[in-house]
């Protein structure tokens, strides 16, 4: 009896219609995919402190919920309110900090101490001398087109703050769902690993959480501890705008830009009011808020994933390079996740010097 032929057009239909299902389903789910994988990421690295809290509070699942939703929210929500609450309280300020800029004269002659700096000294009594010659007439046609391109960013920053917080709202919200449910989110996952791959997709489940943990402490807390660190210094030597300096340092602490760049201008700031003995200690500080993430990093990713710190340093990069702040967590979980595979691949490679089988 021959072998029926199979039915193309149906097998092609039906392929088409589940291509089709699919992209109708990531087009309605278009605009939680970020928030969601925020959720997750924030879900798996939080995790066992769930667990912690849940053991504490006489099991109730709920009561554990309620509170991780509410560090959620002193976590996300509540930076950036401060954030803009700063902003319009200090506004007047600000204004007056343009104008007097604006209409800030170099003396003369540059400082003694700017000419005896080592390598830049020079350098810099040179744009000094050029900036004189220019006068304030060419010094403000060379940055108006800069200011234009400033303020034209700031304008689209202000209007992103809603949606922004839209966001943070939404991704509290999936948090606290899959805090609630998260053993069945972790079962379907498996489910779905091990359809796929077998035992090893499990434990590529398994690495990817490990590996988020990792970025989370590695990255995050230790953004954390090192804005907090130069933040206290700020404060201490009276540099203006101190909690909101803390911020913006540890936003570019989580984009791996470190504290130096408002660290440098708020010491150099000091040393200009002429109080010498807080510069030096603001100096100080700065050099030790810089170098600490070197020691404080490492340990805390170990903690979290037994993976090379090399890996872990050029998903963070990558990631945010190619994905944006979203890519922090998601570069390291890719190559985490890619490594396993290749040193699982090489480990399960027949050994060419092994003797072969006897023969039956």
């Amino acid at each position: 009896m021959p072998l029926s032929s199979p039915d193309l057009p149906r097998t092609t239909l039906g392929v088409l219609f589940i291509a089709l299902l699919i992209v109708g389903s990531l087009w309605i789910l278009q605009p939680f995919i970020g928030p969601g994988i925020w959720a997750a990421m924030l879900v798996v690295s939080t995790w066992p402190l769930l667990l912690r809290l849940q053991r504490r509070l006489w099991g109730r699942r709920w009561l554990a919920v309620t509170v991780m939703t509410l560090l959620l929210v002193l976590l996300l929500v509540l930076p950036l309110t401060l954030a803009v609450g700063a902003l319009v309280a200090h506004i007047d300020q600000i204004g007056e900090a343009l104008r007097a800029l604006t209409a800030w004269r170099p003396p003369p002659t540059p400082p003694a101490w700017l000419a005896g700096l080592p390598f830049v000294g020079p350098h810099l009594v040179r744009a000094w001398e050029q900036a004189l010659s220019l006068g304030a007439g060419g010094l403000l046609a060379m940055l108006t087109p800069y200011a234009g391109n400033v303020t034209r960013w700031l304008l689209l920053e202000v209007g992103s703050v809603g949606r922004l917080l839209l966001q943070f709202l939404v991704t509290t919200v999936l948090a606290a769902v899959m805090y609630a449910t998260g053993e069945r989110w972790a079962a379907a996952l498996r489910r779905f690993a091990r359809r796929l791959g077998g035992a090893q997709g499990e434990s590529v489940v398994d690495l990817a959480g490990q590996a988020i943990r990792g970025v989370a402490l590695g990255v995050g807390l230790t953004a954390l501890l090192q804005a907090l660190f130069a933040g206290i210094g700020l404060g201490l030597a009276g540099v203006p705008l101190a909690g909101l300096l803390t911020l913006l340092m540890f936003m570019l602490c989580i984009a791996q830009l470190g504290a130096l760049p408002v660290l440098l201008p708020a010491t150099v700031w000091v040393f200009w009011n002429g109080a010498t003995g807080w510069g030096v200690f603001l100096l100080v500080w700065s050099l030790v808020a810089t170098t600490m993430d070197n020691v404080v990093r490492p340990v805390l990713i170990r903690m979290g994933a037994d993976l090379p710190l090399l890996l872990i340093f050029t998903g963070v990069v990558g990631g945010l390079l190619a994905f944006g702040l979203v890519g922090i967590f998601i570069g390291p979980v890719v190559l985490a996740v890619a490594y396993t595979l290749l040193d699982a691949w090489a480990r399960q490679a027949p050994d060419a010097a092994a003797p072969p089988p006897p023969a039956a």
